[in-house]
């Protein structure tokens, strides 16, 4: 044999188990790569909260104007707004008998819980001389708060 052949055979053993014939990775580097991903996540994962909270309160508002379109289909069918007794339980199902009631006046047939799991809130009256107010207290279910908390109105 000669040097040539030696050296064919050792490069090639070489390239095809790795160096020194070790594979993996050492310790260093799999702790490297973990405190990386750990820094991503501390850095991502609060925006990701925040979107959660921002996209609740969107979804509400949605549900409310909805809800409000329902409740205006409700009084040009009927002639009047529903009262507080019957709340937004009539948009689904009639109280009694409700003359010129022609609903469900929402998509489901069912009453959608805000996006908390908690009911809407109807009353009389709304804000700047409104014939009615829907509303939800927002993630804490009481009323007032700021953020994610806050109060969503019609």
């Amino acid at each position: 044999m000669n040097i040539t052949q030696i050296r064919r055979r050792f490069t090639s053993s070489r390239t095809r188990s790795g160096t020194n014939g070790e594979s993996g990775f050492t310790l260093v580097e799999l702790l490297v790569v973990l405190v990386i991903l750990v820094l991503i996540a501390s850095i991502i994962g609060p925006r990701v909260i925040g979107y959660l909270g921002s996209s609740r309160a969107k979804a509400a508002n949605v549900q409310i104007q909805s809800l409000v379109t329902a409740v205006e289909l409700f009084r040009i069918d009927v002639g009047r707004y529903p009262t507080v007794a019957e709340g937004l339980q009539v948009l689904v199902k009639p109280a009694g008998s409700t003359p010129g009631w022609n609903g469900p006046y929402l998509a489901k047939g069912t009453l959608p819980a805000d996006p908390w799991a908690r009911a809407y809130l109807y009353d009389i009256g709304g804000q700047g001389g409104a014939p009615f107010r829907i509303m939800s207290f927002g993630g804490d279910g009481k009323e007032g708060g700021t953020g994610e908390d806050a109060d969503i109105s019609s």
